[in-house]
């Protein structure tokens, strides 16, 4: 029984594992097909594989390279910003709590439910007023606000799996608040704190709405350069195709080799 049950779950983890991953080889398959191939009405799943559109992705004047820099160092350093200010915060109130902690929590987490596009206009006429428009600080503050409440409520997770007793036995033997976090708290969180920024990372590399809202060349990011296939003449989807296998593949294969991580990271403290 019990084995009829497992190869039952075998089957629909498998199944759900197919669905999830079909649409990224559908990707792949018409990044290889040819522009008329990409377009037919009638699926094609028989055809001569060419890189054509890659090599066109791939040309100076599509610009892959600004693009792709751009979405790495908007990426990293919004991720380390977002840590800075997420750690010493999720630290506070993991091991300090006042009355208005859970408040505060659940204040941060609501701010996800308003919808972007609810608050362009103020932001967009703020960043005006800065000079921020299409600027690549400009692009860090916004995913910095957009990822911080999640990684304050990561890391404050991961932290309330610390024994406080540790925080206690470290102020007995005289350390600071600081020594106590950099020394004591952090190595043993340290799991937590990889997979809280292998997410912001991959939200800050996915984020196509502010990208392409505030950000027009200088600080346009991979979300622009798949936008860029789009013309008055319409979709080129076998370019368009070409250019998100190359924007997603970089997260992919980090997704890949730190997929220990991030699980370790993920079930942090799930067993005592």
């Amino acid at each position: 029984m019990e084995q009829k049950s497992s190869l039952g779950l075998a089957v629909i983890g498998w199944l759900v594992a197919i669905v999830m991953f079909f649409p990224i080889l559908w990707m792949v398959l018409t990044a290889l097909k040819t522009e008329q191939s990409a377009f037919s009405m009638v699926p094609e799943f028989v055809f001569t594989p060419t890189l054509e559109s890659f090599k066109t992705a791939l040309s100076q004047n599509a610009g892959y390279w600004h693009y792709a820099f751009n979405s790495l160092f908007t990426s990293v350093m919004s991720t380390l910003i977002g840590l800075a200010l997420a750690i010493p915060a999720a630290y506070a109130m993991a091991f300090y709590p006042s009355k208005r902690t859970d408040f505060t929590l659940v204040w941060m987490v609501s701010t996800k439910f308003i919808p972007a596009v609810g608050v362009l206009i103020p932001i967009f006429l703020v960043y005006k007023t800065l000079g921020l428009i299409d600027n690549n600080w400009g692009l860090i503050a916004l995913f910095v606000g957009m990822n911080l409440p999640i990684m304050v409520w990561m890391v404050y997770s991961y932290f309330k799996d610390v024994p406080k007793d540790i925080v206690e036995a470290a102020e007995i033997d005289g350390a600071s608040t600081l020594a106590t976090m950099f020394r004591v708290i952090l190595p043993l969180a340290l799991p937590g704190l990889a997979s809280t920024g292998l997410l912001a990372l991959i939200l800050a590399w996915n984020e196509s709405f502010w990208s392409l809202t505030m950000a027009d060349h200088d600080a346009a990011t991979l979300a622009a350069f798949i936008a860029s296939f789009k013309s008055a003449e319409g979709l080129f989807w076998a370019k368009m195709s070409a250019a998100s296998v190359m924007t997603v593949a970089p997260i992919i294969v980090l997704g890949w080799f730190a997929q220990k991580q991030m699980v370790r990271g993920l079930t942090f403290g799930a067993v005592k």
